[in-house]
C-alpha cells in the first residue's frame, strides 16, 4: 500500500482543509494510506478523525516553539517515510516542502490555494525561491484565474504548474428550512442571508452586514470562526444591526448542509479567492448566491458559460444590497440561479479531482 501525507498549516474547518479532507478520503478509497498532518491545531475540527497528526497543540509564539514544531514534523516524516506529500496553503508549502526534502520525501506536490495578492512580499519571494530550486515537483493551481496569476512567476517555477479544479461533496440537506433554522437557533419568518467563511478581514464580512442597513427586513447568519469576530461584533453594533446578525460558530460538513438549508440567499463579499468553495457548495445546495465581483468567482460560478450567481461590488453597499433584493423580488431569476447552481457538481466532480491527483502520484498510470 502506498503512503501519502497531506500537510496543512492549521487544523480548522475552512476551504483548504475541506479540500484536503476530501482528497484524503478519495485517495483512501483508491487504496492509498492517506494521513493528514497539521503544523498546529487551531480548533477541534479534526480531533476525532483517523490518521491525523498535529505538530503543535497551538500556534507557536516563540522561536523555541517553532523549532519544536519543525523537529516534530521532521521526526514524523522520517518515521512514516511517505511515498509522496501534498502541501496546502502558503505556509504549508513554504515550511513543509523543505523539511520533507530533508526527511527524504521524493515527491512533493504543492497547492497554491492563496491568492498571490493576499500573501506578503517576503513569503512570495521565499515561495518563488524554493519553487525555482526544486522543493516542489509540481505546483497545483485550482482555477483558470489562479493559473494565469502563477504563470507569471519565473519559468523555473511556472513550468511545474498544473491545474486541477477543486471537486467537492454535495452538502445539500433534506432538512426543511424551518427545522434547519430551529436546529441552529436562527429566526423564523425572516429573509435570511448567510455566509460560511473564516472570520477574517480578507472575507470582508462587515460588508455583508452593511446589506442589512439597506434591507431592513433581512437578517444575516455567519458560520465560521476566526480572529475577526470581535471586530465584526463591534461593527454590527456600530451600524445598528447587531440584533439581526447571528454568529453560528464553526460547523462541520453535515451542519454546514443544515446551515445552507436554513438560508434564503448566500452572500459572499470576499476580497480575494483562488476558487471560492463556499459559494460553490451553496449554489449546489440550490441557494441563490450574490458574490463580490471577482474575476475568479465569475469564472467558477458559471455553468456552460451562464452565471449561476449575481455579482456586485461588495464595497458598493447600495449595489450589493440591490443585487440581494433582486433574489427576493424576481422569483424567476432566483429559480434560474438555483437550477443552474445544482449543476455545480457536474462541473467540479470530486472523483475527477482525485483521479487528477493520482496521475501526479502515479505518473506511469497517466
Amino acid at each position: 500500500m502506498k503512503n501519502i501525507v497531506l500537510i496543512q498549516t492549521q487544523a480548522e474547518n475552512a476551504g483548504a482543509q475541506e479540500v484536503s479532507r476530501q482528497l484524503a478520503q478519495g485517495l483512501k478509497a483508491r487504496g492509498w494510506r492517506a494521513r493528514q498532518i497539521f503544523l498546529y491545531r487551531k480548533t477541534a475540527s479534526f480531533d476525532l478523525e483517523d490518521d491525523v497528526f498535529f505538530c503543535a497543540a497551538a500556534r507557536p509564539t516563540s522561536i523555541t516553539g517553532v523549532i519544536r514544531l519543525l523537529s516534530r514534523l521532521f521526526s514524523e516524516l522520517r518515521r512514516d517515510r511517505p511515498d509522496a506529500m501534498i502541501t496546502f496553503q502558503h505556509f504549508g508549502n513554504l515550511i513543509a516542502a523543505p523539511v520533507a526534502r530533508l526527511a527524504g520525501v521524493k515527491l512533493v506536490i504543492a497547492n497554491q490555494v492563496s491568492a498571490p495578492q493576499t500573501v506578503s512580499a517576503a513569503v512570495r519571494f521565499a515561495d518563488k525561491l524554493i519553487g525555482r530550486l526544486g522543493a516542489y515537483n509540481r505546483v497545483v493551481v485550482n482555477s483558470a484565474v489562479t493559473e494565469a496569476a502563477y504563470a507569471k512567476y519565473p519559468a523555473a517555477y511556472s513550468r511545474r504548474l498544473i491545474r486541477i479544479d477543486h471537486g467537492f461533496h454535495d452538502k445539500s440537506s433534506p432538512v426543511a428550512k424551518s427545522a434547519a433554522r430551529q436546529a441552529l437557533g436562527l429566526p423564523q419568518g425572516v429573509e435570511l442571508l448567510g455566509c460560511a467563511a473564516r472570520l477574517h478581514p480578507l472575507k470582508q464580512l462587515d460588508l455583508a452586514m452593511r446589506i442589512l442597513t439597506q434591507n431592513p427586513r433581512q437578517h444575516l447568519a455567519l458560520a465560521g470562526q476566526g480572529p475577526d469576530r470581535a471586530r465584526l461584533e463591534a461593527a454590527a453594533r456600530e451600524i445598528g444591526v447587531a440584533d439581526r446578525v447571528h454568529f453560528c460558530g464553526e460547523l462541520d460538513g453535515e451542519k454546514i448542509g443544515v446551515f445552507l438549508a436554513a438560508l434564503d440567499c448566500f452572500v459572499f463579499p470576499s476580497a480575494a479567492e483562488t476558487f471560492g468553495l463556499a459559494p460553490v457548495e451553496a449554489a449546489q445546495a440550490g441557494i441563490p448566491v450574490v458574490a463580490n465581483n471577482l474575476e475568479v468567482l465569475r469564472d467558477v460560478l458559471a455553468v456552460n458559460g451562464e452565471p449561476c450567481a449575481l455579482f456586485a461590488e461588495a464595497r458598493d453597499t447600495p449595489a450589493f444590497a440591490a443585487a440581494v433584493r433582486r433574489v427576493f423580488e424576481d422569483r424567476a431569476l432566483s429559480g434560474r440561479l438555483s437550477l443552474l447552481g445544482r449543476q455545480m457538481k457536474q462541473r467540479f466532480p470530486l472523483d475527477r479531482m482525485v483521479d487528477d491527483y493520482l496521475k501526479l502520484l502515479e505518473p506511469e498510470s497517466a
